[in-house]
């Protein structure tokens, strides 16, 4: 069932989260793998699939052993400590006082979007013979109703949910436990990560305080909390089945190491919290594996540990802060010992190194075998991308790698994805939101399919967006804009902000944008005037 996805990651460069979305050629990858996202769509049944740390400052010490613990105010969020005994491990616990305190903080989610259909009509045969189109298909726009769950994670109205809950919605609104119903705007989202964050107008809300997922271990008790098939307040037990589990592959999704639980989870229960024995959150549930579309056994969440640094970073700055290492391998296996003669028997392989690289700089040689990240242990590339999602651009970290039987560790000062250093603000006039659009670059799988070497994909788009207007669709790849190659989101932002700034100089108040690029499904190359 799942393919052989283990070793697909022999060429991928270590962006931990990537900063991408599934794109629709990774819905049928994902459907085929049987990964569902578990958020409903009630004008119709069916199941979608999917589209898809801790504080720098804080070390090692203070994260390794079963003691360590977390704090929402870490992250810039007011959350106040919860209080239900010791957490046991080894046993099953009472798992009351758990399951009454986190359903209070879990809130249903409701989402309201205009979706576009191709709408087949009768032919008329005049237009037939006189130039019709034969097809005479006709496109409409039909209101869409979603529903998920999300965690309300600070007392003044912020909610951590999934990006596939949210994303495309014209219209929030979140019912607590209570019955109280508000509506909710979006703060930000990562696809990559499909962690989004919205919040509502509203004090001394119930909350959830953060848990360390790092500490979890296997055989111990969770809860998913959440409102499975739209009934609310639904509460189910299971044990941490896996961590650190590679549930999905490549450039499609950037979480590559999710908390794999039995705990009951269905499309509803996406946003919704996973829960330690102690009441803390441990992680947001965002997918099952399943052939049918409902629960068969397996679901996976989002450690709290990356979430909670994704929602910390949109809150602060805007966008996700990623510090990325700039290395290309694959995970250590008994064929790649003995094709390489390596001295040790897991970690991650070193075979290149991205164009601009932290490792390289650092002294890391192609060959090295990482094996800990800050004295936390590495086996897999899911636990480097893990260990490295706590990070933003510019920390420094210790990388302990084997070099042909010798143990060396390096000082790493860790990068954006512009090759720098610094953190990477978001302009409030970004592309995105002028455009009224969430793109994404094409990842790696996309660019051999399409047979490119650049290109942004329209993931979605708002009912009164600019790309809307001017006759854009979801799933068009732009190429260029007003000539200029798209290599990089940066690409668009610049070329939008060139308008800008030409525009203020003029008398004219609008700037025209020229877009090219072509529809992936039909080949179909198209140019478009956007006006800003």
């Amino acid at each position: 069932m799942w393919g052989k996805t283990s070793h697909s990651l022999s060429k991928i460069i270590i962006r931990q989260y990537n900063s991408y979305r599934m794109s629709k050629v990774w819905k049928n990858v994902a459907a085929t793998l049987g990964l569902v996202a578990v958020s409903v769509v009630a004008s119709a049944t069916t199941v979608h699939v999917m589209k898809n740390g801790i504080p720098s400052g804080r070390n090692s010490s203070e994260v390794s052993g079963t003691e360590a613990t977390l704090s929402a105010s870490d992250y810039g969020f007011q959350n106040a400590a919860l209080s239900v005994g010791q957490r046991p491990i080894g046993s099953a616990p009472d798992l009351t006082p758990a399951a009454e305190a986190s359903v209070k903080a879990v809130v249903h989610i409701k989402v309201q979007k205009e979706q576009r259909v191709e709408q087949q009509q009768m032919m008329d045969p005049f237009e037939f013979f006189f130039g019709g189109d034969p097809r005479n298909n006709s496109r409409r726009s039909q209101p869409v109703v979603g529903y998920g769950s999300g965690v309300i994670i600070s007392n003044d109205g912020y909610i951590m949910t999934n990006n596939h809950v949210v994303e495309g919605g014209d219209e929030l609104s979140v019912t607590l436990n209570d019955n109280r119903t508000f509506k909710a705007k979006l703060i930000g989202s990562d696809p990559s990560s499909d962690i989004a964050l919205i919040k509502v107008e509203a004090k001394d809300l119930p909350t959830i305080p953060f848990g360390n997922s790092e500490n979890l271990r296997l055989g111990e008790w969770v809860l998913a909390v959440g409102n499975p098939f739209n009934l609310t307040s639904t509460v189910t037990a299971g044990i941490v089945s896996a961590k650190s589990r590679a549930a999905a592959t490549g450039d499609q999704l950037g979480v590559g190491a999710f908390i794999q639980t039995d705990a009951a989870v269905n499309p509803g229960n996406s946003g919704g919290a996973l829960v330690n024995a102690a009441g803390e959150l441990v992680g947001i549930n965002t997918m099952i594996y399943s052939q049918t579309g409902n629960y068969a056994g397996y679901s996976f969440a989002v450690p709290i540990n990356i979430a909670a640094k994704v929602v910390s970073d949109i809150k602060k700055y805007g966008t996700v802060q990623r510090g990325m290492l700039g290395v290309a391998g694959a995970d250590v296996t008994s064929e790649l010992v003995q094709k390489e003669g390596l001295k040790v028997n897991e970690g991650f392989y070193v075979a290149d190194f991205a164009e601009i690289s932290a490792a390289l700089a650092a002294g890391i040689e192609k060959g090295d075998v990482i094996t800990a990240i800050d004295g936390h242990r590495i086996a897999s590339f899911a636990q480097l991308q893990e260990q490295l999602s706590r990070f933003r651009p510019g920390d420094a970290v210790q990388v302990t790698v084997n070099r042909k039987g010798a143990e060396k560790t390096y000082k790493v000062t860790l990068r954006n994805q512009e090759g720098g250093s610094k953190l990477l603000k978001q302009s409030p006039n970004g592309a995105n939101n002028r455009l009224g659009a969430t793109l994404k670059e094409l990842g790696a799988n996309e660019l051999r399919a399409y047979g490119l070497s650049y290109g942004l994909v329209v993931q979605s788009l708002q009912s009164n967006s600019a790309l809307r207007k001017a006759g854009v669709r979801e799933g068009f790849v732009l190429l260029t804009a007003n000539n200029v190659p798209l290599r990089s989101q940066s690409d668009l932002n610049q070329v939008v902000a060139a308008l800008d700034k030409a525009g203020s100089q003029s008398r004219s108040r609008r700037s025209a944008l020229q877009l090219r690029g072509f529809y992936p499904e039909t080949g179909e190359v198209v140019s478009f005037v956007v006006d800003l």
